[in-house]
């Protein structure tokens, strides 16, 4: 008997036995299958079934009909969620997203005939304790191909979305992709504009968060990807640039983003774009060096438009193009400590850990053979960590007065003047640390007011 590729839970076990006493067949197959054969551990369980999902919405107590329409069934047992399938046979694709109508199967090799990749198309049988791998998966995984079912560019006519997927695993997984997959990838382009931008944007943060993002988007430009679904990235490529850098544009935000640390989808992605307004703003100087003037701001708008465009989150929005809008900054050790309060007001506390990660990736991958090529960002790093634990003031909440006071003692009215006395006492206290103490504070606010209200 087979050892499974997977530790299988206890709740999946009661599902098996459900399944098995209702003589149904029940199927690990997908993403736990291939990353249990690679020795990767997983926790998205992916069930295939000859059962209908009537039939296993009647076999369990609690389930969700979350693809009802195309055979899927969520059940939930325990802590677990398993979504699902029956067997299917899939129609034809005429919208290049979804079959036109699906088939129940009772044959679990149609249904993995149905399937993508070779390495997703492997199945363990959870009730007879056996691996199916009827399109040498295996193979592919030992020798790191990604290759496509069949006939691939009839994979990729069907689903548009799987060319992404392809790139995607690439780096997910530091595989290569089989060259008549790739070949068919660049031929099958068109249905590309069908895909909602939200399918995109989810493989997107897939590839943001991979080991190595640099791989698909490489694999996007090589196969003509990029140009569809990042124009503006595209734009990127072959724009050199001036003083230490040994990369263009493109190469040079891969490596920053290959640097930025995995789990942090932001600042991975603020890496990527952190200079995608330097085509649109770059000119030669009277000396002809090149000059990029604003390019921080100019990339921030591109940026927000791609998030939009994609449907991001406002989270996820307004992080990422705030990283950008605020990544080019000139810090020099001659800085005083009250530039460096300053800085820190103005970029915000809850911004200032990722722009410094943004920054160190950013830096290091503008000379990757450079010695100390960060030594000053590491240097301003140690004294905001030093103003933090001052517990200095640097906001309008951290004044030991507010409005109130102010409309109390000093009678400002409410309106644009009591906020602008406000910024103006925080200057003080960023400037002055020790001015932030209420009395001190109501005399400069006196005295400004004697001067502009």
């Amino acid at each position: 008997m087979e050892r499974p590729p997977v530790t299988i839970p206890d709740d999946l076990k009661t599902a098996v036995r459900v399944f098995a006493e209702a003589s149904r067949q029940c199927w690990l197959v997908g993403g736990a299958v291939r990353d249990g054969l690679l020795g990767r551990s997983s926790e998205d369980y992916d069930l295939a079934t000859d059962a209908e999902p009537e039939e296993v919405m009647k076999l369990f107590r609690r389930t969700i009909p979350t693809g009802i329409k195309h055979g899927t069934v969520t059940v939930l047992l325990g802590t677990h969620q398993f979504e699902t399938t029956t067997f299917r046979r899939d129609g034809k694709y005429t919208d290049g997203r979804r079959p036109d109508k699906v088939a129940y199967s009772g044959d679990i090799l149609e249904d993995l005939a149905r399937r993508d990749f070779t390495i997703n198309a492997i199945a363990w049988d959870l009730i007879n304790k056996r691996l199916l791998d009827p399109h040498n998966g295996r193979e592919d995984l030992k020798n790191r191909i990604i290759r496509a079912i069949g006939r691939p560019a009839e994979r990729f006519e069907e689903d548009g979305l799987r060319s992404i997927r392809a790139c995607r695993f690439a780096s997910q997984l530091g595989f290569s992709i089989d060259d008549e997959t790739m070949k068919a990838i660049g031929g099958t382009l068109s249905n590309l504009p069908s895909i909602s931008a939200e399918r995109i944007w989810e493989e997107l943060k897939k590839i943001f968060i991979s080991p190595k993002p640099s791989t698909a988007f490489r694999l996007f430009l090589e196969t003509g990807l990029l140009e569809l679904l990042l124009p503006e990235l595209d734009q990127c490529v072959g724009v050199g640039q001036k003083g230490r850098h040994v990369l263009d544009v493109f190469d040079h935000s891969l490596m920053a983003c290959d640097l930025a640390p995995r789990e942090n989808l932001p600042v991975r992605a603020a890496a990527l774009f952190h200079d995608i307004g330097k085509p649109l703003v770059k000119i030669r100087d009277e000396s002809g060096e090149i000059i990029f003037h604003r390019h921080d701001i100019t990339g921030a708008e591109v940026t927000e438009s791609i998030l939009l465009r994609y449907k991001a989150s406002n989270a996820d929005r307004d992080r990422i193009t705030r990283l950008v809008r605020h990544h080019m900054f000139h810090y020099t050790r001659d800085w005083s400590d009250a530039a460096v309060r300053r800085f820190m007001a103005r970029v915000g506390l809850d911004m200032l850990d990722d722009l410094m990660i943004l920054r160190l990736a950013d830096a290091s991958a503008i000379a990757p053979d450079l010695p100390d090529a960060t030594a000053h960002l590491r240097n301003l790093i140690e004294r905001i960590d030093g103003i933090l634990d001052a517990q200095t003031a640097l906001s309008i909440k951290d004044l030991k007065i507010n409005g109130s006071d102010l409309m109390m003692v000093l009678g400002v009215r409410p309106g644009p003047i009591l906020g602008t006395l406000l910024k103006h006492l925080l200057d003080c206290v960023l400037e002055d640390p020790e001015a932030n103490e209420h009395d001190r504070l109501l005399d400069m606010g006196r005295r400004w007011l004697e001067i502009y209200g």
